[in-house]
């Protein structure tokens, strides 16, 4: 098998390596000397390739983009919107550093500009009109990348994890001050099979229930 690290350096190795620096230790540890530790190379060989760390960001962004699945102007919108929305979840979870930075540059590159030009074809194909497009465009990142921020924020992870957290929360509320808290976690929270990520189905369907009344004036 091919060995990628005794491939010679070229401008897509680069940062693909710096996507692996960011995973292992977010933005903060990325730098021109991290990113020559991770190729074995001394950092001034790394610009022949990058100028500068902000071309490195650009194309981190773009390679970001470019594994979120795109969606197809096939007239069915809230299918394509739905999937386009739990992969870009899927992909931000993967690379949760890339969550305030997607929307952040100015010099987008082919892979961001081919999945924001296929997700207007998709929301204009379903009948959408340019301002309801701008609507709906908007509304669906907000409550993706919101949805992302948060889960990727919160202390536990995954079904059954949120009752190892609340279990000594429960203590500050003995006094009977909080009694809606307390049911919420007693009666939801803390049951068995509580998944915080299972909210995201629920709140997607809202959101697409929204749009859906739009479109058809409802």
């Amino acid at each position: 098998m091919y060995d990628m690290s005794k491939a010679p350096l070229s401008r897509d190795r680069v940062l693909r390596a710096a996507l692996a620096v960011a995973d292992d230790g977010g933005l903060d540890g990325l730098t021109i000397r991290s990113l020559a530790q991770r190729l074995e190379t001394k950092p001034m060989s790394l610009y022949h390739y990058v100028a500068n760390k902000d071309e490195i960001l650009d194309g981190l962004v773009d390679l970001v983009f470019a594994e979120i699945e795109l969606p197809e102007p096939s007239g069915r919108w809230r299918e394509e919107m739905a999937r386009r929305a739990r992969s870009a979840r899927a992909v931000l979870g993967r690379h949760r550093w890339s969550i305030g930075l997607l929307e952040s540059r100015t010099t987008p590159g082919p892979a961001t500009l081919r999945h924001h030009d296929a997700t207007l074809a998709a929301l204009r194909a379903g009948g959408f009109s340019i301002v309801q497009t701008g609507h709906a465009y908007a509304v669906l990142d907000a409550f993706t990348y919101g949805f992302a921020v948060q889960e990727a924020s919160l202390p536990f992870e995954g079904p059954d994890s949120a009752a190892a957290v609340a279990g000594p929360i429960m203590a500050l509320m003995e006094g009977g001050q909080y009694p809606h808290l307390v049911e919420f976690a007693v009666e939801h929270a803390m049951r068995p099979g509580y998944d915080f990520g299972a909210e995201f189905e629920v709140g997607l369907e809202l959101v697409l229930d929204g749009l859906a009344r739009m479109l058809h004036g409802a």
